[in-house]
């Protein structure tokens, strides 16, 4: 596989992610919804402090922690990524390898950056007299300093969005929703990377196999001779 068709597919991914994270956070306030596809796709703007899907890490510290582990693993993973297609990797494999690369990328963005060039986006929940959406801001005057930002999702699909019934122990009557996580184009590329990368790992590094010639006995002759 080229390398040029490695970066178009990253550069690809980084444009999507990046151009849906500044919409939603220059055009909704925090906690903002709206429904794209009945009830079940909607775009739900909310910013985490930590890990993909919204999971959290630590705090403070977690968070330097994690933004500096995914500057790391990004650009080790430029070197890795460079290996594999001097190597001749499975095309398969490498495609894999550029959504997670990509993925890990794009929300290396938000942490590095968002905090700089972003001022506040405000809960209506939390802060009932703020329904405003955040503003660009100049460079280094925005909500947090460098490595602090929060990762912007938006992508939600509450496929089945109901109710426990009230026979059920402990949990009955409470809500129940499949599949509730909020995420971002990111999050998705690095899951769908990883995902057909463990279904297919046996196809990407299926090793070759060597033909051997049938015995016949010109060949012992001439093994003999």
């Amino acid at each position: 596989m080229k390398a040029r068709t490695v970066i178009l597919t990253i550069a690809a991914i980084i444009i999507a992610d990046q151009c849906l994270k500044f919409y939603i956070k220059l055009n909704y306030f925090a906690g903002e919804e709206h429904k794209v596809l009945g009830n079940w796709f909607k775009l739900h703007f909310v910013e985490n402090e930590g890990m993909a899907w919204g999971w959290k890490f630590g705090g403070g510290f977690g968070k330097i922690a994690l933004t500096l582990f995914r500057l790391i693993a990004v650009i080790w993973g430029s070197f890795l990524l460079k290996d594999f297609i001097k190597k001749k990797y499975h095309k398969g494999f490498i495609i894999c390898a550029s959504l997670i690369y990509a993925g890990a990328l794009g929300n290396l963005l938000d942490s590095m950056f968002y905090g700089l060039i972003f001022d506040t986006s405000y809960d209506p929940v939390f802060h009932t007299n703020y329904l405003t959406v955040a503003k660009m801001v100049p460079f280094g005057k925005g909500y947090t300093t460098f490595l602090h930002g929060k990762v912007v999702d938006m992508l939600y699909f509450p496929i089945i969005d109901s109710y426990y019934p009230k026979w059920f122990p402990f949990i009955g009557g409470d809500k129940f929703d499949f599949f509730a996580p909020v995420f971002n184009v990111a999050d998705a590329s690095i899951s769908v990377g990883v995902i057909v990368l463990l279904l297919f790992q046996n196809k990407f590094f299926k090793k070759e196999e060597h033909k051997t010639e049938p015995i016949t006995t010109a060949t012992i002759d001439t093994a003999i001779d």
